[in-house]
């Protein structure tokens, strides 16, 4: 296949004369409610499956259909509420992904986990993305409009311009909300039916502990037919491998060994005597933390030449753009001496900024300039090939607590103290990388529907800091009620770069067991697959990789059914498991509440006010059942025609 030229005659569909209303306060104001809405919902996704979606198609779509209703609104207007709501979905993944870590960082870590410094550490990390992004959005998302398509960008442009068919676009995101909301809740509040099934087979069995769970949640289901058939299945079979092999594998040779085997839990059971669950965090996670790790760097190197010329253009821009003074509206940018200055300002803050872990240390301040600039230049490049959704950020954050570990080790600092620091940097930098990912593709939407970057740009820092408020009360919120790490918030993410750092600033990582995950993700490389999907999936709970790929499974039925392949963002399947997302994940923050408050009991393990659907065969028959109707019914959306 030829590479595509660039195309420097691109016209956008509004032409940089024409000035209609754009950055409005009505645009504004209902960017931010979006912004906190798909904030919150991602909060919770992100804490349960350790995975996100980008929220930009439909907070596109939601945008035109509710600013009809206002009396209307112009392409650029619909434009400014998707930008300034799209960051509220980013930061909120890079906040889960990271900051929870301090819970398990014992004993300074959980003394910082509270509001003001998730709020904060979202502030920096999430302006700092959007402050990065100014000076390569010349050099990447206009020189390389025919070489980067930003497909997440590009569907929402499609989107916006088609903006009068909004009303069938929206219905179709408003159907799978209301779905995803009632079905969340019917298993969740209500207690009709139970929320999960499975099986593990007993430890005296043939083949001990192996296990098979499938939580039947709406919007995994969604998010498995968004990611599509081929990364869902490379995910579950990930989760095969941990808990279908590797399990039953070590449960067998378990029962030969007549003390525990190290590193001893601090049960210190032997093999014999331990569940899977217990198995699985002992022994297994430090394998699916090693593949990680592994795939991420890989994933890195491998772009290291793209890397390499994109940081050659962005300084090249850089330093021609200090001397252009350029009036077309469609090419005006936030200065470039406020993002330096700006810049330095918020690593100042890190410095300064009383009661946050980086407070007096000023290393830890250069250390997310560096590498905030140099992955915020990743992340764009990335997402402008594989999309946002598919954005490795934990690769990235992996590589920058390694680094980060690295030279606090060879500076003598070991201590416990020093993990908080670590995880704080890792967080900005990760937040900031999220969000320059999401940024990417909201400039290249306004590119091409003609949108005036300053307002974009300044429409983010107003996302970034709406939204981070919420961000912050969720996240405790849900820690406070369910409890980050149990088993309905699991955090895998978090748990993960947890468990690098500890292992790391202490020097007593299990290495045997993390090397055997780097050289399952080698291995697959060597197989010409890309190991980071598998890697992801060997360290989630495989009731969380089984029902992303009954999504995915939905997806490639619909396709071979209907002959076409849903290549566009914008299709009516991946709209309709979008709301699939948000209503199960804004459903299960109703739970949180309604549960914090004694209204309802915990959803886990309570037997419901139908006990046949909870109890025994019966209830797993029809959990199976009704999750195979949710099936049917995103199939049967999935074949409409909307646009």
């Amino acid at each position: 296949m030829a590479t595509p030229a660039p195309q420097p005659g691109f016209q956008p569909y509004v032409a940089a004369s024409q000035s209609p209303a754009e950055f409005t306060l009505k645009a504004i104001v209902i960017g931010a409610l979006f912004g906190l809405l798909f904030g919150a919902s991602t909060v919770y996704l992100g804490l349960r499956a350790g995975l996100t979606v980008s929220a930009s198609i439909p907070i596109a779509v939601l945008a035109i259909s509710v600013l009809k209703r206002l009396g209307g609104s112009t392409i650029l207007e619909n434009n400014i509420v998707q930008t300034i709501g799209s960051a509220g979905e980013s930061v909120a993944g890079g906040v889960v992904f990271t900051i929870p870590a301090l819970i398990f960082l014992a004993p300074y870590g959980p003394t910082y986990f509270s509001y003001y410094r998730i709020t904060m550490l979202a502030f920096a990390g999430g302006i700092l993305g959007v402050l990065m992004m100014v000076p390569l959005r010349r050099a990447l998302i206009v020189k390389e409009h025919g070489l980067l398509p930003y497909p997440e960008g590009t569907a929402c442009a499609d989107v916006l311009i088609a903006g009068e068919r909004g009303g069938a676009l929206a219905r179709t995101v408003f159907q799978g909300l209301g779905i995803g909301a009632l079905w969340k809740s019917l298993s969740w509040i209500v207690q009709i039916f139970r929320t999960a099934i499975g099986y593990t087979m007993a430890r005296a069995s043939f083949f001990p502990n192996a296990t098979l769970d499938v939580d039947i949640s709406p919007e995994y289901m969604g998010v498995g037919y968004v990611i599509g058939p081929r990364i869902a299945g490379v995910m579950f079979a990930g989760g095969v491998l941990s808990w279908m092999v590797l399990l039953p594998l070590l449960s067998i040779l378990g029962n030969y060994m007549p003390g525990p085997l190290p590193p001893v839990p601090a049960s210190g059971l032997r093999i014999s005597e331990m569940t899977a669950r217990q198995l699985w965090s002992a022994y297994i996670r430090y394998t699916g933390a090693g593949a990680v790790l592994a795939a991420g760097i890989i994933t890195l190197v491998r772009t290291v030449p793209t890397i390499v010329s994109s940081f050659r253009e962005s300084v090249k821009d850089f330093g021609a753009g200090r001397t252009q003074a350029s009036k077309i509206r469609t090419e005006r940018d936030i200065p470039l001496m406020v993002v330096l200055g700006g810049s330095l300002l918020l690593a100042l803050f890190l410095a300064v900024a009383p009661n946050l872990p980086t407070q007096g240390n000023f290393l830890a301040s250069i250390l997310v300039v560096i590498f905030g600039f140099f992955f915020v230049t990743v992340s764009s490049r990335i997402t402008g090939l594989i999309g946002s959704s598919s954005n490795p950020i934990s690769g990235m954050t992996i590589a920058t607590l390694i680094l980060t570990c690295t030279i606090f080790v060879a500076l003598g600092w070991t201590g416990d103290f020093y993990a908080p620091i670590a995880i704080s940097i890792g967080a900005v930098v990760c937040i900031a990388a999220a969000n320059a990912g999401a940024t990417s593709q909201d400039l290249k939407t306004g590119y091409m529907v003609g949108a005036t970057p300053v307002y974009q740009q300044t429409g983010l820092v107003i996302g970034v800091v709406t939204s981070s408020f919420v961000i912050g009360m969720t996240t405790l919120y849900l820690h406070r009620v369910i409890g980050i790490g149990s088993a309905s918030l699991p955090a895998p993410q978090a748990t993960l770069m947890a468990t690098i750092i500890k292992g790391l600033l202490s020097q007593n990582l299990p290495w045997g067991l993390v090397l055997v995950g780097v050289f399952i993700s080698v291995t697959l490389e060597l197989c010409g697959i890309h190991s980071l999907s598998f890697a992801v999936g060997s360290y989630l709970p495989i009731a969380t990789t089984a029902p992303i790929f009954a999504g995915g499974l939905v997806r490639a039925w619909v396709e071979k059914r209907t002959g076409r392949t849903e290549e566009s963002e914008v299709g009516a399947g991946t709209l309709f498991s979008s709301g699939l997302i948000a209503g199960g994940s804004l459903a299960g923050i109703l739970y949180a509440v309604l549960f914090g408050r004694n209204i309802i009991e915990e959803a886990e393990g309570v037997q419901g006010i139908v006990p046949f659907l909870h109890e025994g065969t019966s209830g797993t028959i029809a959990g199976a059942l009704l999750f195979l109707a949710l099936a049917l019914v995103l199939a049967r959306a999935a074949q409409r025609k909307i646009m």
